[in-house]
């Protein structure tokens, strides 16, 4: 899609039931709204239906002002829907928390810098000074909130400020050592994203390679999620795995879980500003 070419993008969810999809496409076509992309999903246990469909505001006959008021009153109120309406040339304001590995935050801003991101980031918040000159070097306000277990509340309501100051809509957790209280999630629910090492579930603690290669494992992997109150415990956005050879080092296996964590995250990232994740019963519906 092009900028001058602005689109709408509804995410929906409700019961199963007859005619959905043909109320919501007779709602977009008798205002004249041409569908670029339509996707949708039926949960046939639980009986629930997804959906996500995208059309040009171009020539659409509703003024954007007016799109979600008329479409809760014609279609989601007959129908039970929880849903939201998205526009693509509206950009996510995102906030980045990080600790002392540096690695997905090198590759966030590498992806930001370059344009291959249409979203804004104009805070860094660390619990360290380590990345000060990189983030400022990018134009992007750092902010250094140590933490200790004496100032870990009053930190996080400054943190808090910060982003409600910066108007921020999603955190994303680029390797950030620190457990974040449930006040803080529920002001951010499925809006904070985090990265961790998975398929390592025996090994826990501050050196879970050096278990695993001491196990001699053959995959490690990497797992991205929208935090919750119960800790790495919220719906699973992406993950992915690498393979382990006998002849791996530790270090190997740092490298390898570190690239991996970087891709993981950015896939996570992209579906998120793209607008193409439910969440439903802690798990995700991302759509292609």
């Amino acid at each position: 899609m092009s900028n001058s070419s602005p689109t709408a993008i509804l995410l929906a969810e409700c019961s199963d039931q007859a005619g959905i999809i043909a109320k919501v496409t007779h709602f977009l076509a008798s205002n004249n709204g041409n569908i670029i992309d339509l996707e949708q999903h039926v949960d046939h246990q639980d009986k629930h239906f997804f959906m996500r469909v995208e059309w040009q505001l171009n020539g659409f006959n509703i003024e954007r002002e007016s799109i979600e008021k008329e479409f809760k009153q014609q279609v989601a109120d007959q129908l039970e829907m929880n849903w939201s309406i998205a526009y693509s040339d509206i950009k996510l304001k995102i906030a980045l928390f990080v600790s002392q590995h540096g690695h997905c935050l090198f590759d966030i801003l590498s992806r930001y810098q370059s344009g291959e991101w249409p979203v804004e980031i104009p805070l860094v918040i660390s619990n360290h000074e380590r990345y000060r000159t990189l983030v400022e070097n990018a134009g992007i306000d750092f902010q250094h909130l140590p933490i200790t277990p004496s100032n870990k509340q009053q930190q996080e309501e400054k943190q808090l400020e910060l982003l409600a100051s910066y108007q921020i809509d999603s955190v994303i957790l680029a390797r950030y050592m620190q457990i974040l209280s449930n006040n803080f999630i529920q002001n951010y629910p499925n809006q904070v994203i985090n990265i961790h090492h998975s398929f390592l579930p025996a090994f826990p603690g501050a050196k879970p390679y050096h278990s695993a290669h001491e196990r001699g494992v053959k995959i490690i992997g990497a797992t991205s999620h929208y935090v919750t109150v119960e800790l790495d415990a919220g719906p699973i956005i992406e993950q992915d795995i690498v393979h382990i050879r006998h002849n791996d080092s530790v270090e190997d296996l740092k490298r390898k879980g570190q690239d991996n964590e970087k891709i993981v995250l950015s896939r996570a990232i992209r579906h998120h500003f793209q607008h193409k994740i439910l969440v439903y019963k802690n798990r995700c519906i991302v759509f292609d």
